[in-house]
């Protein structure tokens, strides 16, 4: 059995924060940006070591729709969501999460 991800406070604040952000466009927004999550999460889960190695010792899945990235890493056979970084954001903003 998958186990969870573990969200970093944080990350779970940003993603609440983007969710807000498109369900102030429309719905529609809202429920695809989640649905993206949703996806990601799942594939984040499923197979962790199949995305690139990133900064301090992450891991980066990169959204194919919205601007954004999940940061991440493995231990112990537990995944750890430490962010979700927009592109637009100055990378590595979130390296102090991880030390």
């Amino acid at each position: 059995m998958i186990q969870p991800p573990h969200f970093f406070e944080e990350a779970a604040d940003e993603i609440e924060h983007e969710r807000q952000w498109y369900r102030g466009r429309s719905h529609t927004a809202e429920n695809l940006f989640l649905r993206e999550v949703d996806h990601a999460i799942e594939a984040v889960v499923e197979a962790p070591n199949r995305w690139p190695k990133y900064l301090a010792g992450t891991r980066r899945y990169v959204f194919p729709t919205f601007p954004f990235s999940f940061v991440y890493f493995e231990e112990q056979g537990e995944v750890f969501i430490v962010a979700l970084a927009p592109e637009s954001k100055r990378p590595g903003y979130w390296r102090e999460r991880v030390r």
